[in-house]
Formats: C-alpha cells, structure tokens, sequence
C-alpha cells in the first residue's frame, strides 16, 4: 500500500462528477480550487472528479467544458501538491492527465501521515460489498487487458458506449434497495483490520458524515467526504478538511 507523508492543512474532495451538462457545479470547482490554493498545504481528489472518463486522450484537444477545468487543475498542480485518485466514474485516469495537470496518480487505497494520525484513504466504492453487480462489473474493468481493448477504440466510439452505459446504470440502481450501495461494515471493519489504522476517509456513496464507532475496544472513525450537485436547487458540495485540529466537513457556499 502507498504511504504519504501530508502535514499541515490537507483539504480532500470527491464525487464532483464534472461534465458537459453541469456547467454550475463546473464553476463552483473552479472556485473550490482557487481557495485551495490559498488555504490548502495538499489537495487530494478522491474519484469521480469526472462524470466519466473515456482515457487520457479526451484532454488532448479537450471540448469546451474541459479545458478551463483542466487549466484550473493545472494551476493547482503547479502551486499546491495535488493528488489524485480512480473512482467508479473515472477509472481510466491516467499518467497522461496527471502529468498535464501536475498531479500524482495514487493507488486505490493510500495511507495519509497527517496531523491528525493516520488516515486510510480511498474513493470507497470497494467497500460496498452488498451490491454484487457492481463489484462484478468493478472487477472486470479493472482488469488491464479489459482496458486496452476499450482504449483501442475511437474516443468518439468509447464516449457513446459511456454514456450508454451510464443510462443502464441510473436504471439498474433505481432498483437497488439503498442500503446495498452504502459501505458493509464487515468490510469497513476488514480494511481498519488490516491497515491497523483508526481512521478512513473515502467519497462514493454520497452520504457526507464524520462516524464514531467502538470495536473491540478501539475507538475508530470514518469520514465520508460530499458529493457536488450545483445543478440542483439546494446546490451542494464541499470537501474535508484535515489538519492538527481534527477532521472537519466543509461546505463551498461561495460559488
């Protein structure tokens, strides 16, 4: 597993699901990231920082919602480490994108040497063991030989089976009872096991909290970080902050 040494002021977001058809929330993390290359010691993006991404080739000669994010990301790159990690959204990020924007790609799961302790890191959707479709769909697109054969295909070819796979997907999960894609707290539990760390921090499932819980005589947390959604009415999103003080949730209101 990757180790990071992060002290200071760490600031980690996820699930921003940008895109074409979310220029709002497109702008307000363009604001996000203004402020966290003010206030932030390290900036780490823990997946679907995109809606979807079909390879590394799509910033090439990016469309127009692309690229002043990619601009933008790439300031940050330049001014205050920036980390970034795979989502279910985005899994074919790659070492061309985060060269461009200046970011280091990390593992799935990262352990964050920070003020406030140890903190295992990761985007979470391994944890949502329940919903076996997607752990079966997780798997096989993971599996690097998967991914050459879809990269060989034209980006336009590859971004209309993404969009229609994402339609099946709303589908499939309009079924789902909403308890089977939260997190399984037997693997929670497995993952604090195994890293010997007492807190975890991973996006996915939008549900923001910062949870107390007590096992075996060890007090552990684990913190979900928010979802973004400026499209909609009540106009969401935000990160969490970690630093010598805690672990605190943080919501963008300036936008």
């Amino acid at each position: 597993m990757n180790k990071l040494d992060l002290p200071g002021k760490i600031w980690l977001a996820s699930d921003i699901h940008l895109g074409p058809d979310s220029p709002e929330t497109s702008r307000a993390f363009l604001t996000f990231l203004s402020q966290a290359r003010q206030h932030a010691s390290a900036l780490l993006l823990g997946g679907d920082i995109f809606n979807v991404w079909v390879g590394d080739d799509l910033a090439d000669t990016p469309p127009p919602w692309l690229a002043p994010l990619l601009n933008a990301l790439a300031a940050t790159g330049r001014e205050t480490p920036l980390y970034v990690c795979r989502g279910n959204r985005d899994f074919l990020i790659g070492p061309a994108l985060c060269k461009r924007i200046g970011a280091t790609l990390l593992a799935d799961q990262t352990l964050l040497a920070t003020d406030a302790g140890p903190v295992l890191f990761s985007h979470g959707d391994e944890y949502c063991t329940d919903d076996l479709s997607y752990q079966r769909f997780r798997a096989w697109v993971r599996r690097p030989w998967v991914q050459r054969i879809f990269l060989a295909f034209s980006l336009k070819r590859r971004l209309n089976w993404a969009g229609y796979a994402r339609q099946r997907s709303m589908q499939a999960n309009a079924w789902k009872p909403s308890d089977i894609m939260d997190v399984n707290p037997e693997a929670v539990l497995r993952a604090f096991d195994a890293t010997h760390v007492d807190t975890m921090v991973h996006g996915h499932t939008h549900r923001a909290a910062i949870h107390h819980l007590t096992t075996k005589g060890r007090a552990l947390t684990r913190a979900v970080m928010p979802d973004w959604d400026y499209e909609s009415p009540e106009k969401r999103g935000g990160w969490l902050e970690i630093s010598a003080e805690g672990l605190h949730l943080r919501n963008l209101t300036a936008t």
